[in-house]
């Protein structure tokens, strides 16, 4: 770990800042939030890794999505993510993210939350241990490092793509474009 590594600190503020200072909103359906209160607790403390809950999106620069996501789920899972201020990073907790989990074959599931808002990293399992979100932080760590954790920038250098496969689903959204002069460019 380079929190020993004063040179590090100073040449690069904002990035050990952004590394080290992980201010995280989950958003929760079903079993996805059981495995989340343990990794607050004493026991694994994820305050000693710099993550801490956040109250608002706006304070938040971490988003785990937690469990399985409906078409109903969506709106205010996008919502969340685009009130959220850059650098910004976005975890899928479990398989339900990933592939729809358990339930893959119903016709509400989303199965690829990706196809509507950037993810940096995936936790596989049903559920995952809190481990593995020790394991997915340190991960993520090494990719804010190397400059990759760059979803966030995919987000918004593709916005005509999300907001095109967000609208397919939810219908025309109720709040203006995000980035509204990518609406008008071809991604081609």
């Amino acid at each position: 770990m380079d929190r020993g590594k004063i040179s590090k600190w100073l040449k690069y503020p904002e990035k050990m800042g952004h590394k080290y200072s992980l201010w995280a909103i989950y958003f929760a359906t079903g079993c996805g939030i059981m495995e989340i209160p343990p990794v607050l607790t004493s026991r694994w403390d994820a305050e000693r890794f710099g993550v801490l809950p956040a109250a608002t999106p706006r304070q938040a620069n971490l988003f785990l999505i937690t469990g399985y996501v409906s078409v109903k789920t969506l709106r205010p899972i996008v919502r969340t993510y685009e009130l959220m201020r850059e650098p910004k990073y976005t975890v899928g907790f479990g398989s339900c993210p990933i592939n729809g989990g358990m339930y893959w074959d119903s016709y509400n599931t989303i199965k690829r939350v990706d196809k509507y808002i950037p993810i940096d990293g995936w936790i596989a399992g049903c559920m995952p241990r809190p481990e593995s979100i020790f394991i997915a932080v340190t991960k993520l760590w090494m990719m804010i490092d190397k400059g990759a954790a760059t979803g966030y920038i995919r987000y918004r250098e593709n916005y005509r793509y999300y907001r095109e496969n967000q609208e397919r689903i939810l219908g025309k959204l109720d709040w203006p474009p995000l980035y509204p002069e990518k609406m008008g460019e071809d991604n081609g």
